[in-house]
């Protein structure tokens, strides 16, 4: 492919309007909303985590994990929204890193409903006159083990594959400052190390060891996302790639 620039297709918009501007403002803004809805499911999702057979023989106290769910959901959805929001100008510097981010984060976000499907599950169990059998209790425990696997491989390990990804995207492009994606670059690699250890019982993925492990990456995403929201792109040329 015969490399041009994207000053020549996009960056001739000044760079608080147009195209270009528009794509920015919305990538940022689904960021920003993966942050803002996946923070808080932490704490509306511990109860059951921690003792889910306690949970489905209690009767009612599902409304944290429903609103949990909910906010789940947006944050799949978010997910996919910052990949095929901001394709129009990835493409044009990586058309395979392009599509690869955007079937990284569709991948993320299937895991991220996998999960939300176990702990409504779970609800509903909890909702039937045999909720206090031994038999709900262990369906209960195995529902919230997936979710904790899906979690891992999903919202735990593939922004380090979308660090790779996108990071190399921002970093080739110049689009943002150079800083923002070296964060990336430098935090995916450590938080696929992170995430595997988690899977090998190194650690839990919500400890201290989890955390320090995901730091950058989020960094990196929340970095990305206020800069493209409130900067927008870097009006700089850039090659398209293969």
């Amino acid at each position: 492919m015969i490399a041009a620039p994207i000053a020549d297709h996009a960056t001739a918009d000044p760079p608080r309007s147009g195209p270009m501007r528009r794509v920015a403002l919305a990538g940022g803004i689904a960021y920003l909303v993966t942050f803002a809805a996946s923070i808080p499911q932490l704490a509306l999702f511990a109860p059951l985590v921690a003792d889910p057979a306690g949970f489905v023989s209690a009767p009612g106290g599902d409304l944290a994990v429903r609103w949990g769910s909910l906010l789940e959901i947006v944050t799949a959805a978010a997910c996919v929204a910052t990949a095929v929001a901001l394709y129009p100008v990835t493409r044009r510097v990586s058309r395979t890193a392009a599509i690869g981010f955007v079937t990284s984060r569709v991948v993320e976000a299937v895991l991220i409903l996998v999960g939300v499907l176990c702990v409504l599950t779970v609800v509903t169990l909890q909702a039937q006159p045999a909720a206090g059998t031994e038999a709900s209790r262990v369906a209960a425990e195995a529902l919230v083990a997936m979710r904790q696997w899906s979690f891992l491989v999903g919202p735990g390990l593939l922004p380090g594959v979308n660090a790779l990804l996108l990071g190399y995207i921002m970093y080739r492009s110049r689009l943002v400052p150079r800083l923002i994606p070296v964060v990336g670059l430098v935090g995916a690699p450590i938080i696929l190390v992170s995430a595997t250890g988690t899977l090998f019982g190194a650690w839990e993925q919500v400890s201290a060891v989890g955390a320090a492990g995901a730091l950058p990456v989020a960094l990196w995403e929340l970095s990305l996302g206020v800069y493209l929201t409130v900067k927008g792109f870097r009006p700089v040329p850039a090659a398209t790639g293969g």
